[in-house]
């Protein structure tokens, strides 16, 4: 029986030859889908954010309004170049060409994000980042993860996969959403709820 490997870079490659090639900028689906991720996030403001897989930098964007600073990384040098184009006028954004697992950030952050990125990692390979990633978490941090729910040949994990293998990494999630079409789940490094933080209860 053959390994199940990880998306071949070729295929971003490929993809990328189109400078939106999933509409993030006009689909409603995808703006829906950034307002529900960004709601979801228990603190107002983070520190230092990183982005897994920053595409052509539409989430980024909207993420640099919630943070100091945010690092995205993408595999595929266009994504990159997109990205960079994209986040130009945001403060404290650094667009890094990085392929996941095998490279990884010096830094720690409060927040991270892996939107679309899990299902195209081969089960070993989102073991590793998924072993790896709690030394990058601060204190205060919170680990988010959105994936689309339906199978595509592309990809050699289903996104429900994806969030189980975290659940099993890190613990049952904090908070949750889910539709026909996604799943949204977070994982704060601190038991606190927003209520509690803000003495509500």
């Amino acid at each position: 029986m053959n390994a199940v490997v990880s998306t071949s870079p070729d295929y971003f490659h490929a993809l990328y030859a189109d400078d939106d090639p999933f509409g993030y900028r006009h689909r409603w689906y995808e703006a829906r889908k950034r307002a529900l991720l960004l709601a979801s996030l228990p603190a107002e403001t983070y520190d230092a954010g990183w982005e897994i897989g920053c595409s052509n930098g539409e989430l980024t964007a909207a993420l640099a309004e919630r943070c100091r600073s945010v690092l995205a990384t993408d595999l595929d040098p266009r994504a990159v170049e997109l990205a960079r184009a994209r986040t130009a006028a945001c403060a404290g954004v650094h667009v890094e060409a990085m392929r996941h697992p095998q490279q990884w950030p010096k830094d720690t952050f409060d927040l991270i994000v892996l939107s679309e990125v899990g299902y195209y990692l081969a089960p070993d390979a989102l073991d590793t980042l998924l072993t790896r990633l709690p030394a990058s978490l601060r204190e205060a941090g919170v680990f988010v993860a959105c994936h689309w729910l339906h199978p595509f040949d592309e990809a050699p994990q289903h996104g429900r996969q994806v969030h189980a293998a975290i659940a099993q990494a890190l613990g049952a999630p904090a908070f949750r959403y889910e539709d026909t079409d996604l799943l949204l789940e977070g994982w704060p490094v601190s038991p606190h709820s927003v209520a509690q933080r803000e003495a509500l209860r």
